[in-house]
């Protein structure tokens, strides 16, 4: 997955500090017309190239690293009063910023797609298609550049808050109205315990399995609500599993590093994790090694970690928010159109950063002649030698980070574990069998062109193994709870693993 993609150009017509300024409350398109027009201009909502979620299309060409989010809110996660019949919706409660004016910031933090994702309510699915809907349409209009995707943040039965994303076509508007309709546990009104319950989870997920156009689904700050570590809130393993199990192609993953990372910067906590914290940045869950993600993956699992702002209100505006693509980036190797997007976060060719530590990262595992990537599958016979080499690189930013900023990686860490195949026990959450296979430093890693290349080799792999990748700027061997250091001196990087099958 080599990243081919030429050198981003500085915006020649508005800087940062302008871009900033104007994206208050009340932004308008005199913010967006200087961005207008700079890439390629679809002037109306015809259907694009690799809309529809097709897999794999094009094949692999033109598919480089492609920095997003998928959990962004705009004015349209408001507040409902429920004392008025009919219910009457008022924007900007919670967040506060237009759709557009999260595209401009998404551009130019340096993101080619975005999602945005209100708060659900009583009746929301009424203003999402009413309201929201062609608010995103002018948005894309407005800020071409960014592939900019429909859905919403899902009041998700019995669970904490997900993505719901729903692949770019002509009736994207009405297929989130009949998932949100039907399946979000706070839309009836007045509320149906019902629609708060693990089968109404999974029943949704079937439904949404069975859509001719596949939705995605992914849990947000999955252990926001969890008072210790180890020991889970609203969302569990259990649930994840018998998701997964549902529809392993549509509920596929969980935040690894939450949004709402500047809480700090205002003297509050990062992510929101009010009762146990982060890890660098990182929820528990993918933080652990040999805990619940290592869990997921050593059954077998294609469960992947994402990087999200859960932008809602600026630091700088009193909240705990960075912009869209300031702090956290997911990045995602696909061709820049919707499908190819969606079909790479479907298949985990996936890996995240924070305060942009690296701009490109690479994992491959070789054997016997075969290669496969982050997100893929190598197989290997065991009659052959079963020696597995694996080749990171990366590469620095090579400038001046959004908070002016040069990170440099200290440590990157090979981290490998056994598939061992179905737990005994939906509540597992650990995988005895991983480890930090190997530390390196600067001195192992040696330059090719403005990129650096990590080589080690796994020696007789004699059962089913995955391995990923984490980095760091700092010196913590494994990543310490967060407190109220500043984000920006707690960057990691983390990919998605590549798989060894043994056959």
């Amino acid at each position: 997955m080599r990243d081919r993609q030429p050198e981003e150009t500085e915006h020649a017509q508005l800087s940062r500090r302008k871009l900033v300024k104007y994206a208050g409350v009340g932004a308008t398109l005199a913010a967006a017309s200087p961005l207008v027009g700079a890439g390629a201009a679809w002037g109306d909502e015809e259907r694009r190239p690799g809309d529809d979620d097709k897999s794999d299309r094009g094949g692999s060409k033109n598919r480089v690293w492609r920095a997003g989010d998928h959990h962004i809110h705009s004015e349209y996660s408001g507040e409902f009063d429920t004392t008025k019949s009919p219910i009457v919706f008022h924007k900007g409660a919670d967040a506060v910023y237009p759709i557009v004016t999260n595209a401009i910031m998404a551009k130019n933090f340096g993101l080619t797609w975005a999602m945005c994702t209100d708060h659900g309510g009583p009746t929301h699915s009424k203003v999402n298609i009413e309201q929201a809907y062609p608010d995103l349409l002018r948005s894309r209009k407005l800020v071409p550049e960014v592939l900019q995707f429909w859905g919403m943040e899902f009041d998700a039965p019995s669970l904490d808050h997900h993505t719901l994303m729903i692949p770019r076509h002509d009736d994207e508007a009405k297929q989130l109205f009949e998932l949100e309709s039907r399946f979000a546990k706070y839309d009836a009104f007045p509320t149906d315990p019902a629609r708060d319950t693990e089968a109404k989870m999974v029943e949704f997920l079937k439904v949404a399995r069975g859509m001719p156009h596949k939705p995605l689904v992914i849990a947000h700050h999955a252990s926001r609500s969890a008072p210790g570590l180890g020991v889970y809130g609203q969302d569990t393993p259990r649930e994840f599993r018998n998701g997964n199990n549902a529809a392993p192609d549509v509920y596929v993953g969980f935040e690894g590093a939450p949004g709402h990372q500047a809480g700090p910067l205002n003297g509050g906590k990062r992510g929101g994790y009010g009762n146990h914290p982060t890890y660098g940045g990182f929820d528990q869950m993918t933080a652990r090694v040999g805990g619940l993600w290592d869990s997921l993956l050593g059954e077998g699992r294609r469960w992947w970690i994402t990087a999200t702002s859960d932008s809602h209100v600026h630091w700088t505006r009193g909240g705990s928010d960075f912009w869209p693509g300031e702090y956290s980036k997911t990045y995602v190797h696909a061709r820049q159109d919707y499908g190819d997007i969606m079909d790479g976060l479907r298949n985990g060719r996936i890996w995240v950063t924070t305060g942009d530590l690296i701009r490109s990262l690479d994992v491959t595992a070789t054997s016997q002649g075969r290669t496969a990537e982050v997100g893929e599958t190598i197989t290997v016979s065991r009659r052959s030698r079963t020696d597995v080499e694996i080749e990171i690189t990366f590469r620095p930013l090579g400038g001046p980070n959004a908070n002016g900023d040069r990170p440099e990686v200290r440590r990157v860490d090979l981290i490998v574990g056994q598939i061992t195949g179905p737990s005994a026990s939906l509540d597992a959450d650990t995988n005895p069998t991983t480890t930090v296979a190997a530390r390196f430093g600067p001195r192992d890693w040696r330059r090719k062109g403005d990129s650096y290349v990590i080589r080690h080799t796994l020696r007789n792999v004699e059962a089913d193994t995955y391995a990923r990748v984490r980095g760091t700027s700092t010196d913590e061997a494994e990543p310490l709870a967060d407190g109220l250091e500043s984000p920006w001196d707690d960057l990691w990087f983390y990919s998605n693993p590549v798989f060894v099958h043994v056959r």
